[in-house]
Protein backbone atom coordinates (compact mmCIF):
# COMPACT_ATOMS: atom_id res chain seq x y z
CA UNK A 1 0.00 0.00 0.00
CA UNK A 2 1.20 3.80 -1.02
CA UNK A 3 1.87 6.50 1.14
CA UNK A 4 -1.21 8.12 -0.13
CA UNK A 5 -3.47 4.95 0.09
CA UNK A 6 -2.56 4.49 3.74
CA UNK A 7 -3.32 8.11 4.11
CA UNK A 8 -6.87 7.95 2.78
CA UNK A 9 -7.69 4.84 4.47
CA UNK A 10 -6.81 6.29 7.93
CA UNK A 11 -8.81 9.43 7.00
CA UNK A 12 -11.78 7.23 5.66
CA UNK A 13 -11.66 5.42 8.96
CA UNK A 14 -11.41 8.02 11.28
CA UNK A 15 -14.02 11.26 9.49
CA UNK A 16 -15.74 13.51 12.29
CA UNK A 17 -18.76 11.96 14.31
CA UNK A 18 -21.21 14.53 15.77
CA UNK A 19 -24.48 12.15 16.27
CA UNK A 20 -27.31 14.49 16.87
CA UNK A 21 -30.75 15.03 15.68
CA UNK A 22 -29.43 17.42 13.01
CA UNK A 23 -30.42 15.77 9.16
CA UNK A 24 -26.83 16.39 7.80
CA UNK A 25 -24.48 18.48 10.10
CA UNK A 26 -22.69 15.17 10.39
CA UNK A 27 -22.48 14.27 7.29
CA UNK A 28 -21.57 17.32 5.82
CA UNK A 29 -18.39 17.51 8.11
CA UNK A 30 -17.19 14.54 5.68
CA UNK A 31 -18.35 15.33 2.01
CA UNK A 32 -15.12 17.29 1.08
CA UNK A 33 -12.45 14.98 3.35
CA UNK A 34 -13.61 12.06 1.21
CA UNK A 35 -14.05 13.74 -1.86
CA UNK A 36 -10.18 13.21 -3.12
CA UNK A 37 -7.77 15.95 -3.66
CA UNK A 38 -4.26 15.47 -4.10
CA UNK A 39 -3.30 15.48 -0.06
CA UNK A 40 -0.21 17.29 -0.98
CA UNK A 41 0.31 18.48 2.46
CA UNK A 42 -0.50 15.41 4.22
CA UNK A 43 1.86 13.95 1.73
CA UNK A 44 4.55 16.28 2.60
CA UNK A 45 4.22 15.72 6.01
CA UNK A 46 4.11 11.96 6.34
CA UNK A 47 6.82 11.72 3.16
CA UNK A 48 9.44 13.54 5.63
CA UNK A 49 8.59 11.17 8.64
CA UNK A 50 8.72 7.58 5.83
CA UNK A 51 12.20 9.20 4.81
CA UNK A 52 13.54 9.30 8.57
CA UNK A 53 12.02 7.39 11.03
CA UNK A 54 9.42 4.76 9.31
CA UNK A 55 8.61 3.63 13.03
CA UNK A 56 7.02 7.02 13.22
CA UNK A 57 4.74 7.02 10.28
CA UNK A 58 1.68 5.44 11.75
CA UNK A 59 1.60 7.98 14.53
CA UNK A 60 2.30 10.32 12.45
CA UNK A 61 -1.19 9.79 10.76
CA UNK A 62 -3.53 11.67 12.81
CA UNK A 63 -1.33 14.55 12.92
CA UNK A 64 -1.42 14.59 9.05
CA UNK A 65 -5.39 13.95 9.50
CA UNK A 66 -5.44 17.19 11.16
CA UNK A 67 -3.26 18.71 8.67
CA UNK A 68 -5.87 18.03 6.08
CA UNK A 69 -8.81 19.32 8.10
CA UNK A 70 -7.43 22.28 8.70
CA UNK A 71 -6.47 22.65 4.34
CA UNK A 72 -10.22 21.80 3.77
CA UNK A 73 -11.73 24.02 6.45
CA UNK A 74 -9.82 26.46 4.64
CA UNK A 75 -11.62 24.81 0.85
CA UNK A 76 -14.84 25.07 2.49
CA UNK A 77 -14.63 28.85 3.24
CA UNK A 78 -13.11 30.23 0.23
CA UNK A 79 -16.02 28.24 -2.05
CA UNK A 80 -18.61 30.31 0.18
CA UNK A 81 -20.74 33.16 -1.39
CA UNK A 82 -19.26 35.84 0.39
CA UNK A 83 -16.14 35.00 -1.15
CA UNK A 84 -15.71 32.71 -4.40
CA UNK A 85 -18.94 32.24 -4.41
CA UNK A 86 -17.77 28.13 -6.30
CA UNK A 87 -20.69 26.03 -6.95
CA UNK A 88 -18.00 22.95 -7.48
CA UNK A 89 -14.48 21.61 -5.40
CA UNK A 90 -12.80 18.31 -5.97
CA UNK A 91 -15.42 17.27 -8.48
CA UNK A 92 -18.07 17.69 -5.98
CA UNK A 93 -20.60 20.10 -5.29
CA UNK A 94 -19.44 22.36 -2.09
CA UNK A 95 -21.27 22.68 0.69
CA UNK A 96 -23.51 25.62 0.37
CA UNK A 97 -24.51 24.29 -2.41
CA UNK A 98 -25.68 20.68 -1.77
CA UNK A 99 -26.85 21.74 2.05
CA UNK A 100 -27.15 25.69 2.80
CA UNK A 101 -24.69 28.08 4.02
CA UNK A 102 -24.62 28.53 6.99
CA UNK A 103 -24.08 24.49 7.53
CA UNK A 104 -21.00 24.96 5.28
CA UNK A 105 -19.79 27.80 7.59
CA UNK A 106 -19.69 25.70 10.44
CA UNK A 107 -18.48 22.62 9.06
CA UNK A 108 -15.50 24.99 8.43
CA UNK A 109 -15.45 26.13 11.66
CA UNK A 110 -15.78 22.74 13.13
CA UNK A 111 -12.79 21.13 10.84
CA UNK A 112 -10.60 24.07 11.69
CA UNK A 113 -10.71 23.24 15.59
CA UNK A 114 -11.00 19.57 15.00
CA UNK A 115 -7.27 19.72 13.45
CA UNK A 116 -6.15 20.47 16.65
CA UNK A 117 -8.10 17.54 19.00
CA UNK A 118 -6.77 15.26 16.20
CA UNK A 119 -3.43 16.51 16.69
CA UNK A 120 -3.42 16.11 20.59
CA UNK A 121 -4.51 12.24 20.27
CA UNK A 122 -1.41 11.57 18.35
CA UNK A 123 0.47 8.96 19.97
CA UNK A 124 3.77 11.08 20.12
CA UNK A 125 5.53 13.13 22.61
CA UNK A 126 3.22 16.05 24.18
CA UNK A 127 6.23 18.01 23.53
CA UNK A 128 6.50 17.17 19.62
CA UNK A 129 2.12 17.81 19.66
CA UNK A 130 2.70 20.69 21.23
CA UNK A 131 5.27 22.11 18.42
CA UNK A 132 3.12 20.99 15.81
CA UNK A 133 0.07 23.08 17.16
CA UNK A 134 2.12 26.00 17.68
CA UNK A 135 3.23 25.28 13.60
CA UNK A 136 -0.06 24.72 11.99
CA UNK A 137 -1.72 27.53 13.94
CA UNK A 138 0.94 29.90 13.03
CA UNK A 139 0.97 29.40 9.90
CA UNK A 140 -2.89 28.95 8.73
CA UNK A 141 -4.22 31.68 11.30
CA UNK A 142 -4.12 35.03 12.32
CA UNK A 143 -0.75 36.23 10.19
CA UNK A 144 -0.44 33.14 7.98
CA UNK A 145 -3.33 31.98 5.77
CA UNK A 146 -5.88 34.07 7.17
CA UNK A 147 -3.88 37.21 6.57
CA UNK A 148 -3.13 36.19 2.81
CA UNK A 149 -7.39 35.05 2.32
CA UNK A 150 -8.08 38.42 3.48
CA UNK A 151 -5.88 40.40 1.22
CA UNK A 152 -7.12 38.09 -2.00
CA UNK A 153 -10.99 38.67 -0.98
CA UNK A 154 -10.40 42.52 -0.07
CA UNK A 155 -7.64 42.94 -3.42
CA UNK A 156 -9.69 41.12 -5.98
CA UNK A 157 -11.70 42.57 -8.86
CA UNK A 158 -14.96 42.02 -7.18
CA UNK A 159 -18.97 43.25 -7.68
CA UNK A 160 -19.24 43.12 -3.78
CA UNK A 161 -20.66 46.39 -3.01
CA UNK A 162 -19.47 46.28 0.95
CA UNK A 163 -15.63 45.59 -0.60
CA UNK A 164 -15.99 48.21 -3.15
CA UNK A 165 -17.44 50.87 -0.30
CA UNK A 166 -14.45 50.04 1.77
CA UNK A 167 -11.97 50.25 -1.46
CA UNK A 168 -13.77 53.82 -1.82
CA UNK A 169 -13.20 54.70 1.52
CA UNK A 170 -9.35 53.96 1.63
CA UNK A 171 -8.77 55.39 -2.08
CA UNK A 172 -8.20 51.51 -3.26
CA UNK A 173 -10.49 51.44 -5.52
CA UNK A 174 -8.89 49.92 -8.86
CA UNK A 175 -5.74 49.31 -7.31
CA UNK A 176 -3.85 46.39 -9.00
CA UNK A 177 -1.40 44.22 -7.15
CA UNK A 178 2.27 44.65 -8.05
CA UNK A 179 4.21 41.13 -8.19
CA UNK A 180 5.96 41.83 -4.72
CA UNK A 181 2.65 42.53 -3.17
CA UNK A 182 1.04 39.19 -4.88
CA UNK A 183 3.52 37.10 -3.89
CA UNK A 184 3.22 38.36 -0.22
CA UNK A 185 -0.44 37.27 -0.66
CA UNK A 186 0.11 34.12 -2.05
CA UNK A 187 3.02 33.16 0.58
CA UNK A 188 0.77 33.41 3.15
CA UNK A 189 -2.52 32.43 1.50
CA UNK A 190 -0.69 29.07 0.35
CA UNK A 191 2.67 28.49 0.91
CA UNK A 192 2.95 28.84 4.61
CA UNK A 193 0.47 25.87 4.76
CA UNK A 194 2.82 24.01 2.58
CA UNK A 195 5.83 24.77 4.30
CA UNK A 196 4.27 23.81 7.91
CA UNK A 197 3.48 20.99 6.35
CA UNK A 198 7.41 19.95 5.76
CA UNK A 199 8.18 21.24 9.04
CA UNK A 200 5.96 19.58 11.25
CA UNK A 201 7.12 16.44 9.55
CA UNK A 202 10.56 17.62 11.11
CA UNK A 203 9.51 18.44 14.06
CA UNK A 204 7.93 14.64 14.12
CA UNK A 205 11.16 12.87 13.44
CA UNK A 206 13.16 15.35 15.74
CA UNK A 207 15.24 17.06 13.26
CA UNK A 208 17.11 20.24 14.52
CA UNK A 209 16.24 23.50 14.36
CA UNK A 210 18.50 24.28 11.85
CA UNK A 211 17.62 21.36 9.60
CA UNK A 212 13.48 22.37 10.21
CA UNK A 213 14.32 25.90 9.15
CA UNK A 214 15.77 24.92 5.87
CA UNK A 215 13.17 22.73 5.03
CA UNK A 216 10.61 25.50 6.00
CA UNK A 217 11.99 27.52 3.86
CA UNK A 218 12.17 24.82 0.81
CA UNK A 219 8.15 24.66 1.35
CA UNK A 220 8.05 28.40 1.20
CA UNK A 221 8.87 28.16 -2.41
CA UNK A 222 7.43 25.25 -3.04
CA UNK A 223 4.43 26.16 -2.05
CA UNK A 224 4.36 29.62 -4.44
CA UNK A 225 4.83 27.49 -6.71
CA UNK A 226 2.16 25.20 -6.03
CA UNK A 227 0.17 28.45 -6.35
CA UNK A 228 1.60 29.33 -9.82
CA UNK A 229 0.79 25.71 -11.09
CA UNK A 230 -2.68 26.32 -9.53
CA UNK A 231 -3.30 29.39 -11.91
CA UNK A 232 -1.66 27.86 -14.64
CA UNK A 233 -4.16 24.99 -14.43
CA UNK A 234 -7.28 27.73 -13.83
CA UNK A 235 -6.05 29.19 -17.03
CA UNK A 236 -5.39 26.18 -19.14
CA UNK A 237 -7.88 23.86 -18.12
CA UNK A 238 -11.43 22.66 -18.16
CA UNK A 239 -13.72 22.35 -15.10
CA UNK A 240 -14.20 18.60 -15.46
CA UNK A 241 -10.05 18.05 -15.35
CA UNK A 242 -9.79 20.60 -12.81
CA UNK A 243 -12.73 19.21 -10.20
CA UNK A 244 -14.04 22.72 -9.72
CA UNK A 245 -15.12 26.34 -11.46
CA UNK A 246 -12.09 27.17 -14.02
CA UNK A 247 -11.22 30.57 -15.81
CA UNK A 248 -11.74 32.78 -13.02
CA UNK A 249 -8.64 34.42 -12.57
CA UNK A 250 -9.56 37.73 -14.82
CA UNK A 251 -10.94 38.73 -11.64
CA UNK A 252 -8.76 37.23 -9.24
CA UNK A 253 -5.16 37.87 -7.74
CA UNK A 254 -3.58 35.64 -10.09
CA UNK A 255 -0.07 35.31 -11.33
CA UNK A 256 -1.15 34.03 -15.12
CA UNK A 257 -3.52 37.55 -14.60
CA UNK A 258 -0.41 39.67 -13.60
CA UNK A 259 2.32 38.07 -15.58
CA UNK A 260 0.83 36.43 -18.30
CA UNK A 261 0.64 32.70 -19.15
CA UNK A 262 4.39 32.51 -20.18
CA UNK A 263 5.54 34.96 -17.32
CA UNK A 264 4.30 32.67 -14.94
CA UNK A 265 5.49 29.74 -16.15
CA UNK A 266 9.29 31.10 -16.30
CA UNK A 267 8.11 32.16 -12.51
CA UNK A 268 7.05 29.13 -11.24
CA UNK A 269 10.18 27.23 -13.39
CA UNK A 270 12.83 29.66 -11.33
CA UNK A 271 10.96 28.58 -8.38
CA UNK A 272 11.59 24.88 -9.14
CA UNK A 273 15.13 25.62 -10.01
CA UNK A 274 15.95 27.30 -6.57
CA UNK A 275 13.92 24.65 -5.09
CA UNK A 276 16.59 21.87 -6.42
CA UNK A 277 19.39 24.08 -5.39
CA UNK A 278 17.88 24.36 -1.64
CA UNK A 279 17.37 20.21 -1.67
CA UNK A 280 20.97 19.75 -1.98
CA UNK A 281 21.66 21.19 1.39
CA UNK A 282 18.82 18.71 3.19
CA UNK A 283 18.84 15.08 3.93
CA UNK A 284 19.13 13.33 0.71
CA UNK A 285 16.14 11.15 1.41
CA UNK A 286 13.76 13.99 2.62
CA UNK A 287 15.25 15.82 -0.75
CA UNK A 288 14.24 13.29 -2.89
CA UNK A 289 10.89 12.76 -2.35
CA UNK A 290 10.08 16.18 -2.28
CA UNK A 291 11.62 16.61 -5.99
CA UNK A 292 9.27 12.98 -6.81
CA UNK A 293 5.88 15.38 -5.41
CA UNK A 294 7.70 18.62 -6.84
CA UNK A 295 7.38 16.42 -10.44
CA UNK A 296 4.11 14.79 -9.99
CA UNK A 297 2.35 18.21 -9.40
CA UNK A 298 4.23 21.07 -10.55
CA UNK A 299 5.70 20.02 -14.00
Amino acid sequence: MSLLEDFVKFLNANLPKAPSFHPYYEEALGVMLKAGGKHFRALLLLGVVENVDKSLTQKAMRVALGLEMMHTYSLIHDDLPSMDNASLRRGTPTLHVTYDETTAILAGDALNTHAFYEISRAKLPADTRIKCVEILSQNAGVSGMVLGQALDCFFENTNKEDIKRAKAKFGLSGKMLCLDELVFLHIHKTAKLIAASLKMGAVIVNLDETECEKIYDIGLKLGLAFQIQDDIIDLTSDEAAAGKPVHNDLAKNSFTNLLGLSGAKKKKDELICEIEEALKQIDANIAKMILELTDKHLR
